[in-house]
């Protein structure tokens, strides 16, 4: 229900969005469309990316490759293209969000923002890094972790329906399931465990000695909720207090004013007691 919510909001918003401010764009098949996001014709610009932080994104190798991970349902959602779609383009990416933050030049070197994120001030992001999660055969999942800044873990939630689930058989097979969790009080059904991202990437934190947090919208409680289920679970101490929450609308009290105010307009992301930006309204 709240993803479902959120995610015809920011369509509805993007489609106006990119009206507004004349950006290629393309809509995706169905009654309530996705926009996505086309760079411009020198590609030096995209309309799903503030400027500001697209060229730092485009400064950097590491950063833009980033840009060119998949739309993995791309061929069925979305018209042809001579381009092929890239996961970054949909207006709903929270990887883009993610990117949009944490790209934007000297964001890291705020203090207030390095405060909320615990980490020292200066670090530099890294995006889709491989975690070292062992397994009880001697070998390591490396599935990816949105961002690592400094010794933080970070999982980027927008529109996603949840954190996705896997059969208890497959958790099960993680070498530090049974040091980090207490089983029966784990989100789970009869053959599954719910909240699987998370567990994974406790489990990474864990394993690093790294601190895990998840950023999420304050409009997705659901999320939320989540978390904290998982987070009850964990019976380490000290890996528990390395465990945080934050939202979008949190760490937007701590961004620039022109980053601040492009998150209003095209994600509807404000702090507390600031009015909405029209949809119309050009930043």
């Amino acid at each position: 229900m709240f993803a479902t919510a959120l995610r015809l909001e920011l369509n509805r918003r993007n489609q106006e969005y990119a009206q507004v401010h004349r950006l290629p764009h393309q809509l995706s098949y169905g009654a309530e469309p996705t926009v996505a996001y086309e760079p411009s014709a020198d590609a030096l610009r995209h309309g799903n990316f503030l400027d500001a932080s697209y060229a730092a994104i485009l400064a950097k190798p590491d950063w833009k490759r980033r840009l060119n991970k998949p739309h993995s349902q791309s061929k069925s959602s979305l018209p042809r293209s001579d381009r092929r779609w890239r996961e970054l383009d949909s207006c709903n990416s929270s990887d883009a969000l993610l990117m949009n933050v944490f790209c934007y030049p000297c964001v890291c070197e705020s203090s207030s923002l390095i405060g909320m994120m615990g980490v020292e001030l200066g670090c530099a992001p890294q995006f889709g890094m491989r975690a070292r999660v062992p397994l009880l055969n001697g070998r390591f999942d490396r599935t990816e972790v949105d961002m690592r800044l400094g010794n933080l873990l970070v999982e980027s939630k927008l529109t996603e329906p949840g954190f996705q689930q896997k059969t208890k058989k497959f958790v099960q097979q993680y070498r530090d399931f049974d040091v980090i969790f207490q089983r029966s009080l784990l989100p789970q059904t009869r053959e599954t465990y719910l909240s699987y991202q998370l567990l994974r990437n406790v489990m990474a934190a864990h394993a690093t000695g790294d601190s895990f947090c998840v950023i999420t919208d304050a409009r997705r409680p659901d999320l939320i909720e989540a978390w904290f289920l998982v987070v009850r679970a964990v019976k380490p101490g000290d890996l528990r207090r390395r465990c945080k929450v934050l939202t979008w609308q949190e760490l937007a009290e701590a961004l620039p004013v022109e980053l601040r105010s492009f998150l209003g307009a095209k994600y509807g992301i404000v702090v507390d007691g600031q009015q909405l930006p029209a949809r119309e309204e050009a930043i």
